[in-house]
């Protein structure tokens, strides 16, 4: 085995895949270190140690993937999420998404579009490094929910469980995005056409005005579902994450996305679903199995 140049990275960061007409590039962000109580508040300890064990994971704290994603169709560049950005030193080893973006030969200036799914820091951060500021066009959409905005005016924390330092980093990061872009946000009701074949849709849960965006080109489908479902979720869909600010909304909102998932058969990437994220949904009697794609080299 050569030696490794220090500069290259020794896992992969970035998966691409054409759906029908569609370029679609999935980005890893890097991983965020977070509690794993944090996974089921609404399950005795116990039950969740048994999923964590029986899923290899540790018991204590787990590495939550960030992933974005960037759709090219014909003469729009379109970045879903923005990754969490450099701010934040509790997390090391997340914020790459600009380097990573750039390795994959796409050029922060031909981005003519962003897709906000919600205004958590971990999906607006990346818009607030200098770099990103700098670079992007004068002229880029910025597309978020009305909802979304408006909840963040004044957000409610009280049904969420949340690591203390938390709640008050998401509304100052929340504050500054829409401070830094609100000339250029580009603000739907309920669902909105960004692209042939890209539309955002409300779904609320999460946050009230959380979104996923569907894609859909030559008869092929894929959903970006933002932070609509974590890895756990697929085996107990009831289960509630601490980060979600209306936790029964959430349940309802992930269950029938899986559900419609499973219909469709159309491919699904999320968030913080272990990179590339790339699979489909399949019923497991009362819950959901994911099935990963095979990668395509």
């Amino acid at each position: 085995m050569g030696i490794v140049n220090a500069s290259q990275e020794l896992v992969p960061s970035r998966y691409a895949l054409r759906l029908g007409e569609m370029d679609v590039l999935v980005i890893s962000d890097g991983v965020l270190p977070l509690p794993t109580s944090t996974m089921a508040t609404n399950v005795a300890p116990a039950d969740l140690a048994i999923w964590l064990d029986d899923n290899f994971l540790p018991q204590e704290a787990y590495d939550w993937p960030l992933n974005v994603m960037v759709v090219r169709t014909g003469d729009q560049t379109i970045l879903i999420d923005a990754g969490l950005g450099a701010q934040f030193s509790g997390f090391p080893r997340a914020g790459q998404f600009p380097q990573r973006l750039e390795a994959a030969g796409i050029a922060l200036e031909s981005v003519t579009d962003v897709i906000i799914t919600h205004m958590h820091m971990d999906h607006v951060g990346g818009l607030l490094v200098d770099e990103m500021k700098k670079r992007l066009r004068p002229d880029v959409r910025i597309h978020v929910s009305r909802t979304e905005v408006e909840f963040w005016t004044s957000p409610d924390f009280s049904n969420t469980v949340m690591p203390k330092p938390v709640p008050g980093v998401l509304r100052t990061t929340a504050t500054s995005f829409y401070n830094e872009y609100r000339d250029r946000l580009q603000i739907f009701e309920d669902k909105y056409e960004v692209a042939p074949g890209v539309v955002v849709r409300l779904t609320g849960g999460h946050t009230p005005g959380h979104s996923v965006v569907d894609l859909t080109s030559d008869g092929e489908r894929l959903t970006f579902a933002g932070d609509a479902m974590f890895p756990v979720g697929f085996d107990h869909p009831e289960w509630q994450n601490g980060f979600e600010h209306d936790p029964e909304e959430s349940t309802r909102v992930r269950i029938g996305l899986f559900q419609e998932l499973a219909e469709n058969g159309g491919l699904l990437v999320a968030a913080h679903l272990p990179f590339p994220s790339v699979g489909r949904v399949a019923v497991d009697g009362d819950a959901f199995r994911w099935v990963p794609i095979f990668w395509d080299y």
